[in-house]
């Protein structure tokens, strides 16, 4: 250990009692339990890493046909990667939406991982993370295409789309939860910001807001 990073050192006392050193060194690491909250319409400072060997990004004919590819294996709920350098941005095709206020431009190439409506990754924007989907059976492995759940950080999304994930859930249109059926989304993790607004949306519809009870929330993957 370097002599800096000890602080509040003094020699021993004549009585051989033993004095143990205050390190100043600090986790470089902080857990994501404990960072501090951030103002909904904002990017969090701390926020920040490098991409280049966590995936490929795979350029294919066609408009909006470029696809991400994982270069690692990691089990499920694993963190892949934590969101690095976005910038708050205004609702667009390449945006995401990180809170009932903000919505951000990824400047990564996380940009390119695309929808599916059996995801590999979840976007995790409470805590600024991508993680592996904890009920990917087998975990995350390299070559694998790195998608994720759109509505689970989209409300009202500005492109509607028709998926072509071909899986046997496909929900066809996708354009954002507010026009999925509470029962469509409660076989998917959701953002917290996602669950408020459709509390809302039920409320005012005379449902209740019981929305906690039928959607896998952030809590089933917090570390």
């Amino acid at each position: 250990m370097s002599p800096a990073a000890i602080v509040n050192a003094a020699p021993s006392p004549s009585n051989g009692t033993k004095i143990v050193p205050v390190s100043s060194v600090k986790p470089i690491i902080t857990p994501s339990s404990i960072l501090p909250p951030a103002p909904s319409n904002s990017v969090p400072a701390w926020v920040q890493p490098d991409l280049t060997r966590l995936l490929r990004v795979e350029h294919l004919p066609g408009s909006f046909a470029a696809r991400s590819v994982s270069l690692v294996d990691l089990p499920a709920g694993a963190i892949f990667a934590r969101i690095s350098g976005p910038t708050p941005a205004s609702c667009a095709y390449t945006s995401v939406q990180a809170s009932r206020d903000l919505h951000i431009e990824l400047n990564s190439d996380l940009v390119f991982i695309n929808h599916s409506c059996r995801p590999t990754l979840l976007f995790d924007m409470t805590r600024w993370e991508v993680r592996v989907n904890p009920e990917l059976k087998g975990g995350l492995k390299a070559g694998d295409e790195l998608t994720f759940f759109y509505p689970s950080t989209e409300w009202d999304m500005v492109q509607p789309f028709d998926c072509r994930c071909r899986e046997a859930s496909c929900r066809g249109t996708i354009s954002g939860a507010k026009d999925m059926e509470l029962e469509v989304l409660s076989n998917y993790w959701l953002n917290p910001h996602i669950e408020g607004l459709l509390q809302e949306k039920h409320a005012a519809n005379g449902k209740g807001n019981g929305v906690h009870n039928g959607v896998k929330n952030s809590s089933s993957t917090a570390s």
